[in-house]
């Protein structure tokens, strides 16, 4: 797709990029591509020549402002780290997400972007940009989770890696697929790099002449029939992946190969804090409970031991800012000013920020009263 626009490159700079650091990054949009009908590339570059280090595959999170309130989500990079001037995320409108709606409605070229990152494991490369095993390769993906997958492939491309990759894709119609010409060159000039979509249905696209339907075991097969050599990279939505899982673990797939990126911001909730405190057995047996005081908003309520900070103030009725309630994205980070927490989080936070005292509510269960700085 063309460049629906775009901002005039700085001035080259004498001296060599500055390589992208540990701390956040402010990031310019400069280019807005449009995909397909709800989908859209941010094209980020930093004012700074900067060069942006990163494993193909990982995130960024964005730090905005919408409506007034603070809002932190993460977005898979599409881009790849071979072309480390600019960085991109490809962003499907989500019906009712606060952040993508945003994104789409109101990011053009010219505003800036406050921007953490990168993080996350899902990637088939090692820390020396190598790929980290030998194996051919499975991606699958289903909708926008072909993000992670493509900066992969982007980087296998622009290497010049002869790897063996199967890349799969499902979307609803032809015209829902993403980067599909991109992925066609590819394998036009890989020989080992072999493309193919499935679509639920025709749309309008009249000339489309490959797979229909969901994807099953028997197409998978058909298009991959060496499935269970491979190392499998899986990305889309959670139905998606859980189909997935179901049909490689239906003909005896070593799981243990299978890796997938599995969070989804948009419509993540916290569990349901009723439930996670298992009632004692034993009447004798008393469960611990804490009191967490928010110092700014003067509110204050009881965690118990095992129970999550968020779940406990989102069952007093209290609102706290969360995303992926996972510890991944950092939307509901919180500084602590006292107490001590068990922390089990998924990269939301770096050693620095939990040596400052920052901690993730979400992930968070407390070892003793707690005093916030909310």
């Amino acid at each position: 797709m063309t460049s629906m626009s775009a901002v005039s490159p700085p001035a080259l700079a004498q001296a060599l990029p500055t390589p992208w650091g540990d701390d956040d990054e402010t990031l310019r949009c400069v280019a807005v591509r449009q995909e397909t009908a709800d989908v859209r590339t941010f094209v980020l570059r930093s004012d700074s020549p900067r060069s942006h280090r990163y494993r193909p595959g990982q995130f960024i999170t964005l730090a905005l402002d919408i409506g007034g309130e603070p809002v932190r989500r993460c977005y898979t990079l599409s881009s790849t780290p071979t072309r480390p001037d600019a960085l991109s995320i490809t962003v499907k409108r989500v019906p009712g997400g606060v952040v993508s709606n945003w994104l789409h409605d109101h990011l053009q070229p010219g505003m800036v972007l406050n921007v953490a990152g990168p993080a996350g494991a899902f990637t088939a490369f090692d820390a020396d940009g190598r790929l980290a095993s030998t194996a051919p390769l499975l991606m699958l993906s289903g909708g926008s989770g072909i993000t992670p997958l493509m900066s992969m492939a982007r980087a296998l491309h622009d290497l010049a890696i002869d790897a063996d990759v199967q890349f799969v894709h499902a979307a609803r119609t032809p015209s829902d697929v993403i980067f599909a010409e991109e992925l066609a060159l590819m394998a036009r000039n890989q020989p080992r790099f072999r493309h193919s979509v499935v679509c639920e249905q025709r749309g309008s696209s009249a000339m489309y002449a490959g797979a229909l339907g969901r994807l099953s075991l028997p197409l998978l097969q058909a298009l991959v029939p060496d499935l269970l050599s491979r190392d499998v990279y899986c990305c889309g939505p959670a139905p998606f992946m859980a189909a997935v899982r179901a049909l490689l673990q239906a003909v005896g797939y070593d799981m243990a190969r299978y890796r997938e990126e599995s969070f989804s911001f948009e419509s993540a909730a916290p569990a349901d804090a009723a439930a996670d405190v298992a009632t004692p057995a034993d009447a004798s047996t008393t469960v611990a409970h804490f009191a967490v005081h928010l110092k700014k908003r003067g509110d204050q309520f009881e965690c118990a031991a095992g129970q999550t900070v968020l779940q406990a103030a989102t069952a007093a009725g209290l609102r706290l800012p969360f995303s992926c309630s996972n510890g991944v994205c950092g939307t509901c980070r919180t500084h602590k000013l006292s107490g001590e927490v068990d922390m089990k989080q998924n990269g939301g936070l770096r050693p620095r920020e939990v040596a400052q005292g920052w901690f993730l509510p979400c992930c968070s269960t407390p070892l003793t009263d707690l005093v916030l700085d909310r």
